[in-house]
C-alpha cells in the first residue's frame, strides 16, 4: 500500500452537521473552550462540546469532586454551570470566535426543561448543535434517569427535535442492561446522530478515615480504564442504526481515536485526556492524518467502520 502524499480528506458529517475533522472535545473536561485557548489552536479541532448548561445556574456538589483512579478518574462536579443566560451573554461571544464547530450540552430535570433550553439556544449565533445529556435524573419520575429507560430517552428526544432546527445529538449513558435497545429508542424518535459513552457510576474508599473520596459518595468513572466498554459499546451501537455515532471513552491518542472510526464511529470526543494533556485533541487530529497517509487513504470516511472480523 504506498503512502498517500496529498493532505487527506478528514471531514466528516453527523447528520446535517458538517465537520472539518472527526476530533471534537467532550463535555465537561474543556470548559467553555476559553479556557484551553492558548493550549490547543481550537480552529484545528472539528468542534467543541462544551460544559453542560441547565435553565438556572448550578453550584454542583460538596468538595472533593475528582478523585484520580488507577488508570482513570472519577468526578462528581455536580453539573456546575453558569446557566442558559449567562452562558449566551458571556460566553458566546468568545465561541463564535473559536473557528470550529460548537456544540452546546444541555441538561435538565424534565422533559419541559430540555425543551425549554433547546428553544433558547436556537438562533443564537455560533452554536451548531445540541447534545443532549439524558443521564440526568428526571425529579417528575422519582428521580430516574431519562438515559435507563427508552421511553423517557425517547420523550426528551422527541421535545428538542420538535423546539429546534439545530442538529441533535443524543449522548448515551452506559449504565444500562442493553444499549442498543436505548440507541434505537433514541434514534427512532428522531435524534440526528448519539454520542457514547457517557461515565460509569463507580466510588472510591479512603481505607484510613473509612469515608468516601468523593463528597457525593459516587461519581462518573472516564479515562483509558472504561475504553474497552465504550469501544464494544460503540461497535453494537454503530452496527444497529443508521445515524451517525460519536465515539467517547479513553480517547488519549491518534490510535485510540482510530480503533472507534473502525468500530463504526464516525466521529469521536476527547474527554480525560484534556486534563493531563490539554494539546491532546489537536494532537489526535494531526495522528489520524499521518495514520491515513500510511494507511494509502485519501479520506477518514474510508476507515469508518472498516473493522475487520474475518481472518
Amino acid at each position: 500500500m504506498e503512502p498517500v502524499t496529498a493532505a487527506p480528506d478528514l471531514s466528516v458529517s453527523l447528520g446535517p452537521l458538517a465537520l472539518a475533522n472527526p476530533v471534537l472535545t467532550a463535555s465537561g473536561t474543556f470548559g467553555y473552550a476559553a479556557e484551553f485557548a492558548q493550549l490547543v489552536p481550537l480552529s484545528r479541532l472539528g468542534g467543541v462540546v462544551v460544559k453542560g448548561i441547565s435553565l438556572a445556574p448550578r453550584s454542583g456538589n460538596p468538595p472533593p469532586r475528582i478523585v484520580e483512579t488507577p488508570c482513570g478518574m472519577l468526578n462528581a462536579i455536580g453539573l456546575e454551570n453558569v446557566g442558559v443566560e449567562r452562558f449566551i451573554s458571556d460566553k458566546m461571544p468568545f465561541l463564535r470566535t473559536c473557528g470550529c464547530r460548537v456544540l452546546v450540552n444541555i441538561l435538565g430535570d424534565s422533559v419541559e426543561d430540555y425543551a425549554t433550553l433547546a428553544a433558547k439556544l436556537t438562533g443564537v449565533a455560533g452554536i451548531h448543535g445540541l447534545e443532549v445529556n439524558i443521564s440526568c435524573p428526571n425529579v417528575k419520575k422519582g428521580g430516574v434517569a431519562f438515559g435507563t429507560v427508552p421511553e423517557m430517552a425517547a420523550a426528551v428526544t422527541r421535545a428538542v427535535k420538535a423546539a429546534t432546527d439545530l442538529p441533535v445529538i443524543v449522548k448515551l449513558s452506559p449504565n444500562v442492561t442493553d444499549i442498543v435497545a436505548m440507541a434505537h429508542a433514541v434514534a427512532t424518535a428522531g435524534a440526528d446522530a448519539l454520542s457514547l459513552i457517557n461515565t460509569l457510576i463507580g466510588m472510591a474508599i479512603d481505607a484510613r478515615t473509612r469515608r468516601p473520596k468523593l463528597g457525593n459518595v459516587i461519581g462518573g468513572l472516564s479515562g483509558p480504564a472504561i475504553k474497552p466498554i465504550a469501544l464494544r459499546m460503540v461497535w453494537q451501537v454503530a452496527a444497529a442504526v443508521d445515524i451517525p455515532v460519536i465515539g467517547i471513552g479513553g480517547i488519549g491518542t491518534a490510535e485510540d481515536a482510530i480503533e472507534f472510526l473502525l468500530a463504526g464511529a464516525t466521529a469521536v470526543q476527547v474527554g480525560t485526556a484534556n486534563f493531563y494533556n490539554p494539546a491532546a485533541a489537536g494532537e489526535i487530529v494531526a495522528g489520524i492524518e499521518d495514520y491515513l497517509r500510511q494507511q494509502g487513504e485519501s479520506s477518514v470516511r474510508a476507515i469508518i467502520g472498516s473493522l475487520r472480523l474475518e481472518a
